[in-house]
């Protein structure tokens, strides 16, 4: 693993807010910080080369990025940027979910063919499993037991048991499956596949799917339609899906598992992320280097907050 520069050491502490919103920038190299309540910027930060994944711990007191092309995660003061811990994550970590316990980070590692989970009490590989090429999503099923990770290339979704450490299962999925999301019971996981066009709802039981959403926004051409992130809202109800080229994230009905509306946003939108009362969404957009502001109850863009090149993840703190 590379040894990364010096980050942001000298970092002030952020003003108090009570919503922050976190976006990693892969081309830009930083996180961008900004009050979710005023949309004002706060901070913006260097943590390393092609930051993607970005999440916070589940108590809020540590923010996790992944530096893809350090080979790493790491672990930052959410109040000043300061960095904290290197963990080592194998080679090119792109996303990561985080165990429910809190002690285990598991990244995708897209030119390795496999996922690296890290023990962060110890700060050490505790253990790395092989799936199929080019793994990209990754998620932890709520009750801890199984991780679910997406293969780009060999168009592939494996169940890894926690417990063991081995692929339990595969399932074959649509072209280029990018993003997990379990459902909050953990009964169903959905796959986006960018190429495909559509995700794909799995029944975690069985391991079969059990629907196929398609997309169709208004005057979008067919090719265009790249579905990436999800996100579910925290009553369950809705899932929020970005669809990449499309400029637009799709608002599905989870009860019906069709599209209901669709909102236009910034340009190629990546990954998007839910205040925790469900009042607002946040959507990053790649090649506009900004932040959409969708307001859920009217399903409309209220602003957008400018971040940097390449802008990719979305984290929240309430």
């Amino acid at each position: 693993m590379k040894v990364l520069s010096l980050l942001a050491l000298a970092a002030l502490p952020l003003p108090a807010a009570a919503t922050t919103v976190y976006v990693s920038n892969e081309r830009a190299g930083s996180v961008t910080v900004f009050d979710g309540d005023t949309l004002k910027p706060i901070a913006t930060w260097k943590v390393g080369k092609r930051p993607r994944g970005i999440m916070l711990s589940h108590d809020f007191k540590k923010l996790y990025v992944c530096a893809s092309d350090d080979n790493a995660v790491l672990e930052l003061d959410p109040r000043t940027g300061a960095l904290l811990k290197i963990y080592p994550a194998g080679e090119d970590p792109e996303q990561f979910a985080l165990s429910p316990d809190g002690r285990t980070i598991v990244t995708s590692n897209e030119r390795e063919s496999q996922v690296t989970a890290i023990d962060l009490p110890s700060g050490s590989v505790a253990w790395q499993t092989g799936v199929g090429g080019e793994p990209e999503g990754i998620a932890i099923s709520p009750d801890g037991k199984l991780v679910v990770s997406t293969a780009e290339e060999s168009n592939e979704v494996a169940f890894i048991d926690m417990a063991t450490h081995k692929v339990v299962s595969t399932l074959a999925v649509s072209e280029r499956p990018r993003h997990a999301e379990f459902t909050a019971d953990g009964r169903k996981v959905w796959i986006s596949s960018e190429i495909a066009g559509e995700v794909q709802v799995v029944d975690v039981a069985t391991r079969t799917i059990d629907k196929v959403i398609r997309f169709a926004p208004p005057g979008v051409a067919e090719e265009k339609i790249l579905p990436d992130g999800i996100r579910f809202t925290p009553d369950g109800k809705t899932a929020i899906v970005a669809l990449g080229r499309a400029n637009v994230v799709a608002m599905v009905d989870v009860a019906s598992l069709a599209p209901r509306n669709y909102v236009p946003v910034g340009k190629r939108v990546w990954h998007l992320a839910i205040t925790a009362d469900g009042k607002r969404a946040f959507a990053a957009n790649g090649l506009s280097a900004n932040v959409s502001v969708i307001d859920l109850p009217t399903e409309k863009v209220v602003a957008t907050v400018p971040a940097e090149e390449g802008a990719w993840g979305v984290a929240i703190a309430p």
